[in-house]
C-alpha cells in the first residue's frame, strides 16, 4: 500500500487555463463501483466506502488537494472550425496526485454538474453513460 501524495501543480498555471466550479449536489449517492486497483496505485486503497462517498460522491476535497474543483479550458477544432473557447462541459478536475511510479495523475469526474462550458446542458451523466465511461477507461488501461 502506498501513501496518498497530493499535488496542486495545476495551480501553477495562469487562471486562464481553468475555472473554479461548484459540483452538483447528489443527496442520494450510492457507491456502485470502485476501482481498488487504481486506488492502490495512488494511495487511496484504505478509504472506506463512507470516505469514497464523501470524497467522490459529495466532492469533499482530499487531504492536501485542490479545495475547489476546476473545469479545464482548452482549444481546438469543433465542427471543422478552430474554436479557442472550449472547456469541460460536464466534468471537472477534482484532485491531482502522484502514483506509485511518481507520475502526476489527474482525478477527474464526468456528469458532476454544470460548468461555464456546459452550454445549455446541466452537466449531468446518466448511469448508462457512466458505465460506458468506466468500460472505456478500463479498456484503455488494458492497452
Amino acid at each position: 500500500m502506498s501513501e496518498f501524495r497530493p499535488s496542486r501543480a495545476i495551480l501553477e498555471l495562469a487562471p486562464d487555463f481553468f475555472d473554479p466550479v461548484a459540483p452538483a449536489d447528489f443527496p442520494q449517492t450510492i457507491l456502485r463501483f470502485r476501482n481498488d486497483r487504481a486506488a492502490a496505485q495512488i494511495g487511496l486503497d484504505s478509504l472506506s466506502d463512507t470516505d469514497w462517498l464523501r470524497h467522490f460522491g459529495r466532492f469533499e476535497a482530499l487531504p492536501g488537494s485542490l479545495e475547489t474543483p476546476l473545469a479545464l479550458r482548452y482549444h481546438g477544432h469543433q465542427f471543422r472550425t478552430y474554436n479557442p473557447d472550449l472547456g469541460d462541459g460536464r466534468g471537472f478536475l477534482f484532485a491531482q496526485c502522484f502514483d506509485n511510479q511518481d507520475r502526476l495523475m489527474d482525478l477527474g469526474t464526468k456528469g458532476s454538474g454544470s460548468t461555464p462550458w456546459s452550454r445549455a446542458g446541466d452537466g449531468r451523466l446518466t448511469l448508462k453513460g457512466a458505465v460506458r465511461e468506466i468500460l472505456a477507461t478500463e479498456m484503455l488501461e488494458a492497452l
